[in-house]
């Protein structure tokens, strides 16, 4: 049977880190792409990176019922989880890896409790997640409040989630991902080389 792992966490904890590099060790598991209304970085590439709807577009589908979750993010900016995605890829016997906001993460686990493991991945402290997002340097103190607030209401569901993976040590927390992810899906890794993990 094919599993779903759910990665959730306040902006700066490190979960696409941790996903990424689990990506790496796990060749079985496969990447679940979300769809958004954002307009695409320069870098992004659509079925790849994002499916990009318009705003109509994706209202659309929100009143087809095509989403397994969807959240409005930040104002105007819709992301979610298409159920033709996980399908399409549990037809591939595909173990799904979703890195995603912390309520879509829980919707899923609500839509396939027996299938979805959700991991909250958390900063040592709300100071240290302060500093990491300041320390990339791509927005105003403004902005950096507001996401602070985000993120003190996202910590709050992190209860709800199977398991809370403290992110203090990036080497540990990659040994802990792989321990939980392995145990679940009941098999083990098979690393593939040249693996330069972003810090």
């Amino acid at each position: 049977m094919s599993k779903l792992i759910v990665f959730a966490a306040p902006s700066g904890a490190g979960k696409t880190t941790i996903v990424k590099h689990l990506m790496h060790q796990f060749p079985q598991l496969t990447f679940s792409i979300s769809a958004t209304t954002r307009q695409p970085r320069p870098d992004e590439q659509e079925g790849k990176d994002y499916y990009f709807l318009s705003p109509a577009a994706f209202q659309e589908k929100i009143k087809n019922e095509e989403f397994v979750e969807w959240e409005e993010v930040y104002a105007g900016q819709y992301y979610g989880t298409l159920r033709n995605e996980i399908a399409r890829l549990w037809a591939q016997k595909c173990h799904i890896t979703f890195d995603i906001d912390v309520k879509g993460a829980l919707n899923i686990k609500k839509a396939f409790p027996k299938e979805t493991l959700t991991v909250f991945v958390k900063a040592p402290s709300l100071e240290v997640l302060y500093e990491r997002l300041r320390a990339r340097n791509t927005e105003s103190e403004e902005q950096l409040q507001k996401r602070m607030n985000r993120m003190l209401e996202e910590s709050s569901y992190a209860s709800q989630f199977d398991y809370i993976l403290v992110n203090d040590d990036l080497l540990e927390a990659f040994a802990e991902a792989e321990t939980l992810v392995r145990n679940f899906i009941g098999e083990a890794p098979r690393p593939q080389e040249n693996e330069y993990p972003e810090q």
